[in-house]
């Protein structure tokens, strides 16, 4: 990495605009060099040291803690309904024990929540691990599908299965916390020779995310524009998700961590660390 550049993941999906509109109309400087992807290639990216900074998923994030810290107040996370992360499926989740149920290969956090979900239930579906981005992705003989981000709010999933879970909506329900999809992680040792550029990259992001949401009119028609979507149904996506991160928030991904933890799927304890 050139000690003089930042190299920086943009997550793909809508769900993060808000956060780079300004980086995106004027406020990217010369020394950050921005890379585009969806959370899997960024987690791959920063897990490799191709990125300084990056949003990962919070689950590579509790996989990878010892080599990553948490920007502060940043995340893509939901309290309710989350809208772009479903389990589609032809029966109830109670009863897919032995059924075949295909996880999206694009994100770490909502493939370790649905293997939470049936592993807290006593129940063991056989899991597969798939790219997941049309229904032309699914394999034969599936019973039920992970869908996430952009394919999930744009794709007819329901024309080939009977129910669907909003995940965001379900831990909601089941622990009455929010839920935190995302986060915004810089590497440790990058941190450790480079605090000030990093401290810099962090209030751009903060200018840059006030600036979306002055303008989150603007926001919603890019969203319109690149999904194809009804304008209320972006509208509807922006009312649910949020990009901040605060101690409840914090808190609810420890609890997230700690049931990993217990079920057997996380090798040990994982307590957020902040920059």
């Amino acid at each position: 990495m050139n000690n003089d550049t930042l190299c920086m993941g943009r997550m793909d999906y809508i769900n993060a605009s808000p956060v780079y509109y300004g980086l995106n109309n004027g406020l990217l400087p010369s020394w950050i060099k921005m890379t585009d992807g969806p959370p899997a290639v960024l987690n791959r990216m920063i897990h490799q040291g191709e990125l300084a900074i990056s949003p990962i998923s919070a689950g590579f994030y509790g996989l990878h803690h010892r080599e990553l810290l948490v920007l502060p107040d940043l995340s893509i996370s939901c309290q309710g309904p989350v809208l772009s992360v479903n389990l589609m499926g032809n029966y109830p989740i109670e009863a897919l024990g032995g059924k075949k149920v295909v996880l999206t290969e694009d994100s770490a956090t909502s493939a370790l929540l649905v293997r939470l979900i049936f592993a807290q239930q006593g129940i063991s579906p056989r899991f597969s691990t798939h790219r997941m981005r049309t229904p032309d992705d699914i394999p034969e003989g599936t019973d039920a599908v992970l869908v996430i981000g952009d394919a999930a709010l744009t794709q007819p999933w329901d024309d080939h299965f009977e129910h669907r879970t909003d995940l965001g909506e379900l831990w909601h329900r089941t622990t009455g916390l929010p839920f935190v999809f995302a986060l915004w992680v810089v590497r440790r040792d990058y941190a450790q020779r480079y605090p000030e550029k990093v401290s810099q990259a962090l209030d751009l992001f903060y200018q840059s995310r006030r600036q979306g949401y002055e303008n989150i009119d603007t926001v919603i028609d890019k969203g319109v524009a690149k999904l194809n979507l009804e304008r209320s149904v972006i509208e509807a996506y922006y009312e649910v998700l949020h990009c901040n991160l605060d101690d409840r928030k914090i808190f609810a991904l420890e609890q997230f961590f700690e049931r990993l933890y217990t079920h057997g799927l996380f090798t040990d304890r994982v307590k957020v660390e902040l920059f």
